[in-house]
């Protein structure tokens, strides 16, 4: 019997080996647990970051393609300037067989293309964007200088001639500003270069202005912004 209860004693020190070998299992479990939520955090930061740099890349190619499309405009506006004093001296070419027209006195004004009407009128045209900022119509205080040659040459060579101010804009509607229409616009500003004049000392009796508005349009919406000075009865 002592034997028995030897064996017993023996058999009882053996019961705690499961429950350490269900601790360390336990253990494992959760070690490996741990390890696949650190993959996943690692791989959701990896998938974070290549979001980010696609982000970066995107931005820097829309920045690229923005640049390319200033560019664009800038070889626009280039080429309609290059046109239209293109077609400027082609015009000068075809009236320079007209009488009178090989000096008129207005010539070399910077920002004038001077043309000849069928009336033997001269026409000082001057583009509404070197006299004004978009939608204004005050003088840029860098087109005076033009404009007061114009008015030294109206005085001096051409006293007893009436002169007309024409307004024109572009066909394109009002929208940012705060003018009724084109011709509203178009008025206000021949009516800004003829009171320069008569600053100038040109006769207020022999000039007056008229607004056209989108009417008789050129080539381009920048050319068709403009306003013409004319001087009438210069060919009699």
């Amino acid at each position: 019997m002592a034997r028995t209860a030897s064996e017993s004693q023996g058999n009882s020190r053996t019961h705690p080996r499961p429950a350490r070998s269900a601790r360390a299992a336990l253990a494992g479990l959760i070690g490996v647990a741990l390890a696949a939520l650190g993959g996943c955090a690692s791989g959701g930061d990896a998938e974070y970051d290549a979001l980010l740099d696609e982000n970066s890349a995107l931005r820097a190619r829309v920045s690229t393609l923005q640049t390319a499309l200033d560019q664009c405009e800038v070889n626009r506006q280039a080429a309609e300037d290059e046109n239209a004093q293109l077609a400027a001296g082609l015009a000068n070419m075809q009236g320079g067989e007209t009488p009178g027209s090989a000096a008129t006195g207005f010539e070399g004004i910077s920002g004038a293309t001077v043309t000849h009407g069928s009336g033997g009128e001269i026409v000082v045209a001057i583009a509404g964007d070197v006299l004004f900022d978009s939608g204004r119509a005050e003088l840029k205080s860098s087109a005076q200088n033009s404009l007061a040659r114009i008015a030294q040459v109206l005085n001096a060579q051409y006293a007893g001639n009436t002169v007309r101010i024409e307004g024109y804009t572009d066909s394109d509607p009002i929208r940012r500003s705060n003018w009724q229409s084109n011709e509203h616009l178009s008025a206000e500003r021949a009516l800004a270069v003829e009171r320069y004049l008569v600053q100038r000392g040109v006769n207020n009796d022999r000039v007056y202005s008229a607004a056209f508005g989108p009417s008789n349009p050129r080539a381009t919406r920048d050319q068709s912004r403009r306003v013409e000075i004319v001087v009438l009865g210069s060919g009699m």
